[in-house]
């Protein structure tokens, strides 16, 4: 193990690479040194919730309880939602209470998001008054939302100052605000007014007032927007936050840039796992039961339609039983259809997901990618071809009556039609299910796979029995 003379910060590095291969090493290393681990949590709690991560959930609500409230705080933050909630159940209340008034409040949410509603409120009547009322009013709102991303602790000053009075106030808030990339200017009823970069702040005169020097009617969301939005506005403006106004334009936070950031993460990876049947919020760490009742009923979709492959191969039986070869070139096609499919997927959910396919160009978007598969489908057409006539001629493949020809006819054309017929519905389908008011990556790939099989393993045994 790790020498104890080494710096809080480098053996946090080490323990944390360790601990990914040899956990129980750590975890017992930990339990005897708990200087060590005190060092590493307030030096690097990025770190140590890494470390945490990696050893038994029991051993991790242990090494908590033996850091201070102020650490412990960190640490969890830093962890994943659900361990720390976990964690925090583990926790003595009344040490669970006082970690979650160390938090920002918006972070504490994020964690509680994670429990059933007694366990929160059980936690809740420990936090003092204030800062219970507080998470209570974020916990209103949809985690996805503009109002579920945003932190209440910014910097807010009234209109009627000037640029050196501003200073002076922020030099007492910097303690109570964390991100101070805006100040926002508000009027006597906390209506949002303006809003003025900290840099432009410092390098203004200390005479001039805010209102000389502020934007005026700024970007703003109000809580119920989606977090799609916000992270949309985010990157169109270049901002580093977005202020939440209720509908009355009353400032009530802003959605900082780091959260725009995890935004923009987490729909990213929700909408790889919907495409193919997942929960939205599924982890590898998410319980089995939770799991199954999320995947179970996709999967049992996808059984059905492979039975309908199914049937349309045993339709077809007596062509293949006439023409063995026709067996061991169907999933040829439907490979190559599925993979061009899954590129045209892929492009048009990272279009919609990014905001970029007004629905107005879906017509034009469609032909686009219809045009290409037809060129790849050409191409891909004749080297097959090529290809089949060849592994014939060598005796690789072998045909019972139809010539090398004739195969690779039915090979050039099942491909062609094939990768044409699935670009067209990788676009069509996520474009069409966000026109009914769908998840476009809702479990797209199953229908996309389901029409390259058919169209591949149908559609080959049809041009099969219409050129044989």
């Amino acid at each position: 193990m790790p020498r104890r003379l080494l710096r809080p910060r480098e053996l946090a590095r080490q323990l944390r690479l360790r601990a990914r291969r040899q956990p129980d090493e750590v975890e017992e290393y930990l339990e005897g040194h708990g200087a060590d681990w005190a060092a590493i949590a307030e030096a690097t709690p990025a770190d140590a919730a890494d470390i945490l991560e990696a050893i038994s959930e029991s051993a991790a609500g242990e090494l908590v309880t033996e850091l201070t409230v102020d650490d412990a705080a960190e640490v969890l933050e830093e962890l994943r939602d659900d361990l720390a909630a976990e964690i925090l159940l583990e926790l003595d209340p009344q040490m669970a209470s006082r970690i979650l008034m160390e938090m920002p409040p918006e972070e504490a949410v994020d964690i509680l998001e994670r429990l059933e509603r007694s366990e929160i409120n059980a936690l809740l009547e420990l936090v003092e008054d204030e800062s219970a009322d507080e998470i209570r009013d974020l916990l209103t709102f949809a985690p996805d939302s503009a109002g579920g991303l945003m932190t209440t602790d910014i910097a807010a000053l009234p209109i009627g100052m000037t640029a050196g009075e501003a200073i002076e106030r922020l030099r007492l808030l910097h303690e109570e605000v964390e991100d101070l990339s805006y100040v926002y200017i508000v009027d006597e009823a906390e209506r949002l007014v303006g809003v003025l970069s900290f840099r432009d702040l410092v390098f203004n005169r200390p005479g001039v007032g805010l209102e000389e020097v502020m934007i005026h009617n700024p970007v703003t969301v109000q809580t119920d927007t989606d977090r799609e939005v916000v992270a949309e506005l985010t990157q169109r403006y270049n901002l580093f936050g977005v202020p939440v106004v209720s509908s009355q334009g009353r400032l009530l936070g802003m959605v900082t840039h780091e959260s725009v950031i995890e935004t923009v993460q987490a729909e990213a990876s929700e909408d790889f796992a919907t495409s193919v049947g997942a929960g939205a919020e599924e982890t590898v760490y998410t319980h089995v039961a939770r799991s199954v009742r999320v995947r179970l009923p996709w999967l049992g979709l996808n059984l059905l339609l492979a039975l309908t492959v199914a049937f349309v191969i045993e339709s077809q039986t007596g062509l293949i039983s006439r023409e063995p070869i026709l067996a061991a070139l169907m999933p040829v096609i439907a490979l190559l259809g599925g993979n061009g499919g899954s590129q045209s997927l892929a492009v048009v959910i990272r279009g919609l997901a990014t905001d970029s396919i007004p629905s107005g160009r879906s017509r034009e978007i469609v032909a686009r990618q219809a045009t290409i598969g037809l060129f790849n489908g050409l191409a891909l057409a004749v080297f097959a071809a090529l290809v089949t006539m060849a592994l014939i001629g060598l005796g690789v493949f072998s045909t019972s009556q139809a010539s090398s020809a004739q195969i690779a006819a039915v090979v050039a054309a099942a491909a062609l039609a094939n990768l044409l017929i699935a670009s067209t519905s990788g676009t069509v389908i996520p474009l069409g299910m966000r026109r009914i008011g769908l998840d476009p990556a809702l479990a797209s790939s199953i229908f996309l796979t389901l029409i390259t099989d058919i169209v591949g393993f149908g559609g080959f045994l049809l041009v099969a029995g219409l050129l044989l």
